[in-house]
């Protein structure tokens, strides 16, 4: 059997399988079907895009389809970049450019209000319809400055007080069990291995 992870980022493949070696399925990326159309993004939440990219994919490739979205909250920006955390300060800027946009937004904001969350939703769809949803959160707070060589996006900045470290700090199979994304996949796991007969 065959599931499409509506992605083209073969690396969120690998992170993907790697953490569902169980899973007897053959694992498909968009890179590995004709589908050329892009879903446009235009929910709300982590939660209505996830299911927005899973339902459309599920339909146009004919097949069971996983999407996640997912995104970084900061508390003392009432919530933002959250879904635009991709493109926060626009087009064309680099994953540091970004960082430090925000880090020059929070700053004369004190550690204690630095709050912040990593949010992933990740949502199953068949194409008739949307089978589950999951999601998975990292709770943490936004560093004075960053520090790691780890990782990509926010995370030389996101730190995770209980650690010590930034998350781009830890080692990948660290960050891959704790991260947002890693418990979204770990709590979409039971749908998956009852749809596989996977034990």
């Amino acid at each position: 059997m065959k599931l499409l992870v509506a992605t083209r980022n073969e690396g969120k493949v690998c992170e993907l399988t790697d953490m569902l070696t169980d899973i007897r399925v053959d694992w498909l990326s968009l890179n590995d079907i004709s589908l050329t159309h892009e879903v446009a993004e235009t929910g709300s939440t982590f939660a209505e895009n996830a299911i927005l990219k899973a339902n459309e994919y599920a339909q146009e490739s004919k097949l069971l389809t996983l999407a996640d979205d997912s995104g970084l909250e900061v508390d003392a920006l009432d919530g933002r970049p959250g879904v635009h955390t991709a493109r926060f300060g626009g087009p064309g800027l680099t994953s540091e450019q970004r960082y430090q946009l925000l880090l020059s937004e929070l700053e004369h904001v004190p550690q204690a209000q630095r709050t912040a969350r990593f949010r992933c939703v990740v949502a199953v769809s068949w194409p008739e319809g949307l089978l589950g949803t999951a999601e998975g959160v990292c709770e943490g707070v936004i560093a004075m400055r960053p520090a790691g060589e780890g990782g990509f996006g926010y995370d030389p900045v996101f730190y995770l007080p209980e650690r010590g470290k930034t998350m781009a700090e830890l080692p990948a199979t660290v960050k891959r069990r704790i991260s947002h994304r890693g418990l979204a996949f770990a709590s979409i796991k039971p749908l998956l291995q009852q749809l596989f007969g996977n034990t």
